[in-house]
């Protein structure tokens, strides 16, 4: 691990401020993305801002009658919430779906966020990686590809976002909340909050440097069945092949993410109309113009029969 100095950030603002005065910066709470990128040196900061003591860990009802999410909620706390499971339990199951019960206990509401998108040659600092290293190829292409995108990938990146939490986040129609160093605030929905890879695959997301994330806010519950199916390779402990994020209505609409297919959670509203007509229809506009690779052209029909199963136990 390569030195670092440390700070403890005093209020949201002065992290900000913080993260733009000192070169090379990061925000840490639960680090655990962060800390373990750093021991391979892949990720190297020169400054790290411990946020733990902010005072953002609280979740409270908003006016709208909705919930604001601090941005240290832990995971697990999240999850137990008996507002969660009870008006989006879809959050709920998604953040159980993530990770081990230990990583959910120390893992934060905006790191979940904020993990790196990536894939095995992201790791290796032997391999090529335009997310590492841009402009020095994207190893994945012409590699082992099986558990890439199929959408919304470009020549320079092909990874996938492994968070299982921001899957369901999109369903729900959240929205980011943040505090800029020059202390103004703002609010972006999850819609426009990570970024396909493009030309420029290291940039992640819409937040500009030294922003940080202060909470997650949820509008009114949306009803009808909340179901999230997660295919992996192994039971527990792994990412995502597809996950479904489902929010359906006793008349067959709803609302629907799709995650470990693309760069982002992959959601389309204007193929949501199809829903009623069944899973065959909605991910033929759902996945039009995928791209995928041979080793991972599975996925397509994946999603398709993911999505069956859950519109089937959707309707009982």
């Amino acid at each position: 691990m390569k030195p670092f100095t440390y700070e403890r950030a005093t209020s949201p603002a002065a992290a900000a401020a913080a993260a733009v005065r000192q070169r090379n910066s990061r925000f840490i709470a639960g680090g655990t993305n962060l800390l373990d990128l750093m021991k391979i040196e892949v990720e190297q900061p020169e400054h790290l801002i411990d946020v733990n003591g902010l005072d953002l860990a609280a979740i409270a009802a908003t006016p709208e009658g909705g919930l604001r999410i601090g941005a240290l909620v832990r995971n697990t706390d999240l999850a137990a919430d008996a507002r969660v499971r009870r008006d989006y339990a879809l959050l709920t199951r998604a953040l159980v779906a993530g990770a081990s019960g230990q990583l959910r206990n120390k893992a934060t509401t905006a790191g979940n966020l904020l993990q790196r998108t990536r894939c095995p040659y992201f790791y290796d600092t032997n391999q090529a990686c335009n997310k590492r290293l841009p402009g020095s190829g994207c190893a994945a292409i012409g590699g082992f590809s099986r558990s890439h995108a199929v959408i919304g990938a470009s020549a320079s990146c092909i990874a996938t976002h492994p968070s299982d939490m921001a899957v369901a986040m999109r369903a729900l129609d959240a929205r980011v909340e943040t505090v800029q160093p020059n202390g103004t605030t703002r609010q972006i929905p999850m819609a426009d909050f990570h970024t396909l890879p493009g030309s420029t695959p290291q940039v992640e997301t819409t937040l500009v440097p030294g922003e940080l994330i202060t909470a997650v806010t949820l509008p009114r519950p949306p009803g009808g069945t909340h179901i999230y199916q997660k295919v992996r390779d192994r039971a527990s402990y792994a990412f995502a092949l597809v996950s479904v994020a489902a929010v359906v209505q006793k008349d067959g609409t709803g609302r629907v993410a799709v995650g470990g297919v693309a760069h982002k959670p992959w959601r389309l509203e204007a193929a949501e109309a199809s829903l009623p007509q069944g899973a065959r229809a909605f991910t033929a506009q759902l996945l039009a113009g995928a791209t995928p690779t041979e080793q991972n052209a599975f996925k397509i029909p994946l999603v398709e029969r993911t999505l069956g199963a859950v519109l089937a136990e959707a309707k009982g």
